[in-house]
């Protein structure tokens, strides 16, 4: 089907070398002959992510950016263990196959996963689905559901307990992405300086229930089934994963979901197609999860400004790398007037918020 993702040439500067490649996958991978060809998938801003199409079998290979990196970030053995371990309760995770900690195949670590073929949704949705407001409130719906059902796994159980610390994970959030924010600034950046204020003045505990955080849950890291759009067959980027509060993470989720009110610079922002008829607004969405997941939700500004914060410490640190020349894609160029945008949403949550 032609919805299907599709890769494309690789940027420059990213090249990776099939013969040095080759060599390492048939030693871990049986039954592969000929040389693979590689392809780039053009989005994310973050992990590279690589087709690699051998005759008997596809596979998708990811590996960290060039040049800087904040200290922790993009590790390649965490997310390969997550998907292994993880799959076995929430089977929408892709197979991963081989973690390469020799850096000198290609000049990183690296993993090597299958590829779930299959339709993921960008800016906008497709005419050719075919899908009238009724069927895309259930597409949406469906998406909170199998959130809900990933917050719901009892991660113990996997083998995923040491993941991360959930005692203190609000807290913990709040500090760790406001170091991390002023070490990454530009002198072109905005301070967010009222915003850490009232983040840390309105702070909640933890949520009782800790739970897996997958710290990126959007359209575009999802995928639909090729013949029923309607039913997600996989969930990627699991490079953020860790244990805590899932409200932390549904305000992470937030935090990308545009609506078709919003003003029109913020539908420049917007990466999926969350202002479809049909789809729901940010306050329904919190409801819905909310039964869905049986709990109550009465601080919901405190979660989306967070995710609003912790969005424009992602930006930022991507911005930052432009800004000092450590890569030359031109795309994240216009992050800093994300940033400044992200900054204003906050303040006017802010100023409309009861808590």
């Amino acid at each position: 089907m032609a919805l299907t993702d599709q890769s494309t040439r690789i940027r420059s500067g990213e090249e990776l070398d099939a013969s040095l490649i080759d060599p390492y996958l048939k030693a871990h991978i049986p039954g592969l002959s000929g040389l693979p060809k590689i392809s780039q998938f053009p989005g994310g801003a973050s992990n590279l992510t690589y087709l690699l199409e051998y005759p008997e079998q596809e596979f998708v290979l990811r590996r960290p950016p060039f040049g800087h990196k904040a200290k922790s970030a993009h590790d390649m053995g965490r997310e390969f263990r997550i998907l292994n371990q993880l799959r076995d309760g929430f089977p929408y995770c892709p197979k991963a196959y081989v973690h390469c900690t020799d850096e000198s195949v290609i000049g990183a670590e690296f993993y090597v996963m299958e590829r779930v073929k299959g339709i993921i949704l960008r800016s906008e949705l497709p005419p050719e689905l075919g899908l009238d407001s009724a069927k895309t409130e259930a597409l949406c719906k469906s998406f909170i559901d199998k959130f809900v059902e990933l917050h719901q796994v009892d991660y113990k159980a996997y083998g995923l307990g040491d993941l991360g610390k959930p005692e203190g994970y609000v807290a913990r959030q709040i500090k760790g992405w406001s170091d991390r924010y002023e070490k990454a600034l530009t002198p072109d950046a905005p301070k967010w300086e009222a915003v850490k204020a009232w983040l840390n003045d309105k702070m909640p505990a933890d949520h009782p229930t800790s739970s897996i955080v997958h710290n990126d849950y959007r359209f575009d890291n999802v995928i639909l089934d090729p013949d029923n759009p309607m039913q997600i067959i996989g969930v990627l980027d699991w490079e953020l994963t860790t244990l805590g509060d899932p409200l932390m993470d549904l305000g992470n989720t937030l935090a990308y979901w545009i609506e078709a009110d919003d003003p029109a610079p913020v539908q420049l922002m917007r990466r999926q197609p969350s202002h479809a008829p049909g789809m729901l607004t940010r306050r329904e969405f919190v409801d819905y999860y909310a039964e869905r997941a049986g709990i109550q939700i009465d601080n919901f500004d405190f979660y989306y400004t967070y995710g609003l914060f912790r969005l424009a410490g992602i930006v930022q640190q991507i911005y930052y790398r432009f800004f000092h020349g450590q890569t030359q894609d031109k795309r994240f160029a216009q992050f800093i007037h994300m940033n400044k945008l992200l900054e204003q949403m906050s303040l006017q949550v802010i100023s409309k918020s009861s808590l």
